[in-house]
């Protein structure tokens, strides 16, 4: 695809809060053509999530409707170029529902309809036209395949926000023809080297559904997996440093920003501030009481690296999604957990060739003066086996890996600062001095 062209993107989607950060900087990004959004279920029901979609582009319209000068700043917001929106998987492909209302609130961003009844939106149940959108009463999987169809093949990427269950249901019923036609599949989830989000060891989307990214990823006898040329993966490893800080937001877009206490005031300020000032109230005291005055931007950082980095139609079989300067991938090598109690959604490493790891039932005391003798760092109580990333998967033996093994994933960006700018710059129109 020539550096010129819009990049087609289908975005699947949870609206949560940085959900809805993610599609804001989608809707004010001109290397993108949005084509749709799939609403699943994740940050909360998908009824919720659904709802979230309108109110963020309410919010964007009545900008524009007040500060029409703003309007070249949503190049995606055209009421010529309707993405369509469609409602997706509901639930897991085959496991217990669950969702992060417990961060996201109960509507997804941080419990607005209480708090903001302005930004509220009435009568979707009988919608069937709006300004900027195309309501499809399809099902998701005929609205991703027909835009497939409609584009030159290998032109465009699915984003995947939310749990994969969507997608896997698009995969897995029309396997070869998705596969033909995709350009790159780029997703948020999972965590390598890093504690989850969700649980000790989990990511919260692939907690969520995680017999859907292991049938899409994993290869398993005959059944058909996506090209893994063509997929990329973006765990906790990458997106967590990413953050935008709350003061930082309130010095340079809105200085009455705060927290629930003191909820924003849509008289005070342009909607597009309002709209991000309300649901981040609850975002802020809840992060505050992890130590962090900031947003982590989990889905920014994803939709950053589609716009950036669009498909390549001559990836190279079985190996690793070619990037642009300063976006590096490496494959990595896992396997997804999903039965286990404690452990669902894990993204399982063999450490064993760690030279500091040591097999289970060893004793502690025997090993730590191996390792002391080795001359090899460790804890007081513990083996040097700490989540590091495991050294088989160095540049040299990197390069030996096959088709059929391994995920390429994301280990480098441009920076948090470059995708904080971009943020200040294009939603809200402000620069950082």
């Amino acid at each position: 695809m020539a550096p010129s062209q819009k990049i087609p993107v289908i975005i699947d989607t949870d609206p949560g809060v940085d959900d809805a950060a993610a599609i804001l900087l989608a809707l004010a990004s001109p290397e993108i053509q949005i084509l749709g959004y799939v609403v699943t279920f994740g940050n909360t029901d998908q009824e919720a999530c659904y709802r979230n979609i309108f109110k963020l582009y309410q919010a964007v319209g009545r900008h524009i409707e007040q500060y029409p000068e703003d309007k070249h700043r949503f190049p995606n917001f055209d009421a010529s170029a309707k993405p369509f929106v469609v409602k997706g998987a509901s639930r897991p492909w085959s496991a217990e529902t669950h969702t992060a209302e417990y961060f996201h609130g109960r509507d997804g961003l941080g419990d607005i309809t209480q708090r903001h009844p302005d930004l509220n939106v009435d009568g979707l149940e009988t919608l069937s036209e709006h300004p900027y959108l195309r309501v499809s009463r399809e099902r998701h999987v005929a609205e991703v395949m027909g835009a497939l169809r409609a584009f030159p093949p290998r032109s465009i990427t699915y984003i995947g926000l939310g749990p994969l269950t969507s997608l896997r249901h698009v995969h897995h019923s029309h396997a070869t023809e998705f596969q033909d036609l995709i350009g790159r599949v780029i997703c948020m989830g999972g965590a390598l080297d890093v504690p989850g989000n969700t649980s000790a060891v989990a990511e919260f989307n692939t907690f969520g559904d995680p017999e859907a990214l292991r049938d899409l990823i994993e290869p398993r006898g005959n059944e058909p997996r996506l090209p893994i040329e063509r997929f990329l993966l973006l765990p906790l490893d990458i997106t967590t440093p990413h953050e935008l800080p709350f003061p930082l937001y309130k010095k340079l877009v809105d200085p009455t920003f705060h927290s629930t206490e003191f909820p924003s005031k849509p008289e005070e300020k342009p909607p597009v501030h309002h709209f991000t000032s309300s649901f981040m109230e609850r975002s802020r005291e809840l992060m505050l009481q992890f130590g962090k005055d900031a947003m982590e931007l989990h889905d920014p950082v994803t939709v950053w690296c589609a716009m950036q980095n669009p498909p390549v139609v001559d990836e190279v079989k079985g190996g690793i999604p070619q990037l642009r300067p300063g976006w590096v991938a490496m494959r990595r090598k896992f396997q997804v957990e999903c039965k286990g109690e404690y452990t669902r959604g894990m993204l399982v490493v063999d450490r064993r060739d760690d030279q500091g790891a040591y097999a289970p039932g060893e004793n502690r005391a025997h090993v730590q003066a191996e390792l002391e003798r080795l001359k090899i760092a460790h804890g007081a109580f513990e083996s040097s086996a700490l989540p590091a990333r495991v050294e088989v998967e160095d540049e040299a033996q990197t390069e030996s890996i096959g088709d059929g093994d391994g995920v390429a994933v994301l280990t480098e960006t441009p920076g948090a600062v470059a995708l904080v700018n971009l943020l200040f710059q294009r939603i809200w129109g402000v620069e950082i001095p």
